[in-house]
């Protein structure tokens, strides 16, 4: 499609690029037209999948995409939108930093000479994303451990590869990557012989941190910026079930310290601040220079039936990466007590500035609370900033940066209350968020049919490659 280039820049020609013998519907009216997924008035970065979409009912479909006031893309279908990816490609490059607009005709049984609607907007930006992105495929319950497996996604297309599964007898969870690299990363494993995946390049090892650290495991992991360390959270986790209410079932923890993991010679290092019996202390972040912790913290509750009364502040202590300690300040940043709420993932933008969280009504395992939603704040102003455009009214929860601090990708249960879903949204550096959209995928019906829930998105800035039967013999 090299052609589409020479034309802009020659000059602006109507071009139609056309895998259509379709044609624009007889009536126009002044009305959005409801799609699935919800792509209207959103901004996409430029290497971005096609965003494929379908309306309901429709017998038939015709879509014009226009840019700088010229048809450059036609596209027909049934029930649904499918653009090709090169022809997407070649539009996304040719338009980047443009706005899009998007003329759709739908054909049905009450229109049979077809409904044009009004143009929606779609804006390219220049900001592009991390090529990659890795994330845990689970069925969305709670009763055991099967088909469980961390993939990886292509963003500009609809490539998923599996990176590793389970063998049905065990836990794969809480991947980890460092400074975005799938050259330095870290897999839980969670069975009898199990441990955590070490990977550096080829070389894979098993670390059981139950054997260095007695009494401890890893759940939460993150990497220091400088790869010397891992911090940890050790976590003892419960569930209790509602008889009744919308929410299904609460996790919970009876234990939770952090512990400090030496790369080099395979050490556990504590501190006892952060190893009580008073409190609880979860979700680990280090700010991207190195030099402070960030963490979520509680005081116990006697039993289940207060779960209620368990509100997690965030916290912040300084490192030393050089001697591997801890500051003796520690300050608290949001006091979740005074609010009776609860703060869970704390992630800082790449540049430092920006603390992204998810604020729930009141323990640590959000994804289970309707209520919870993502908010974030100015860490050089200490104010809030307005997220409501990311957050809906089912649960908001994991989140992630891309390296570039321009995306966040978070998982969402706005589809329908039960399945996690991942939704990106553009973010401009000065506090403010894009409308988000979901993953997009080669069909719609994906969104709906896919019984399985996204859980820890994390970009990666090139594929992961691991060598899954010689990784599984390490679990034996």
């Amino acid at each position: 499609m090299n052609f589409i280039k020479s034309l802009f820049l020659t000059g602006w020609v109507t071009l139609f690029m056309s895998c259509s013998t379709g044609h624009r519907g007889d009536r126009a009216i002044d009305q959005s037209p409801k799609i699935f997924p919800d792509y209207k008035d959103i901004t996409v970065p430029c290497n971005i999948a096609p965003l494929n979409f379908e309306v309901e009912g429709a017998k038939s479909l015709y879509a014009e995409i226009s840019c700088d006031g010229n048809v450059l893309l036609s596209v027909d279908g049934n029930k649904e939108i499918k653009i090709s990816s090169d022809e997407w490609r070649e539009l996304m490059t040719s338009c980047a930093g443009k706005e899009l607009k998007v003329e759709l005709s739908v054909f049905d049984e009450a229109n049979p000479e077809g409904v044009r609607y009004r143009p929606f907007s779609i804006f390219v930006s220049k900001d592009s994303i991390d090529p990659y992105i890795a994330y845990r495929l689970i069925e969305p319950g709670y009763e055991s451990w099967q088909d469980m497996k961390i993939c990886q996604r292509r963003l500009s297309d609809f490539t998923e590869e599996e990176i590793l599964k389970t063998d049905r007898n065990g836990c794969i969870n809480c991947h980890s990557f460092h400074n975005y690299s799938p050259e330095n990363m870290l897999i839980h494993y969670r069975k009898k012989g199990g441990g955590t995946l070490f990977v550096e390049g080829e070389k894979l090892k098993k670390i059981d941190l139950k054997a260095i650290a007695p009494g401890k495991q890893g759940v939460y992991p993150m990497w220091h910026p400088s790869g010397k360390y891992v911090i940890f959270s050790s976590n003892a986790t419960s569930q209790s079930f509602y008889a009744t209410g919308k929410d299904p079932i609460e996790v919970y923890d009876s234990e939770s310290d952090l512990i400090l993991y030496r790369v080099d010679d395979e050490k556990v290092a504590t501190d006892q601040r952060f190893c009580g019996d008073s409190l609880l202390q979860t979700f680990p972040a280090w700010s991207p220079d190195g030099k402070s912790l960030y963490y979520c913290v509680s005081k116990k509750v006697k039993s289940s039936d207060e779960l209620n009364k368990l509100h997690y502040s965030l916290c912040r202590v300084g490192f030393d990466a050089e001697t591997g300690t801890f500051a003796e300040k520690i300050d608290t940043i949001i006091d979740a007590e005074k609010g009776m709420n609860s703060i869970s993932f704390p992630r800082i933008s790449p540049d430092g500035r920006y603390l992204l969280f998810t604020r729930s009504g009141f323990a640590t395992f959000p994804i289970w609370h309707s209520d919870s939603e993502l908010e974030m704040i100015d860490l050089q102003t200490g104010k809030f900033t307005d997220t409501s455009i990311l957050n809906s009214k089912e649960a908001e929860s994991y989140h992630s940066w891309s390296s570039n601090g321009k995306w966040v990708i978070f998982s969402s249960r706005r589809l329908d209350g039960r399945y996690t879903r991942l939704f990106i949204a553009h973010f401009d550096g000065k506090g403010r968020f894009s409308r988000p959209f979901l993953l997009p995928q080669e069909s719609a019906e994906h969104n709906i049919m896919r019984l399985e829930s996204y859980n820890i998105p994390e970009f990666i800035k090139a594929p992961v490659r691991l060598d899954k039967k010689k990784a599984m013999e390490l679990f034996k």
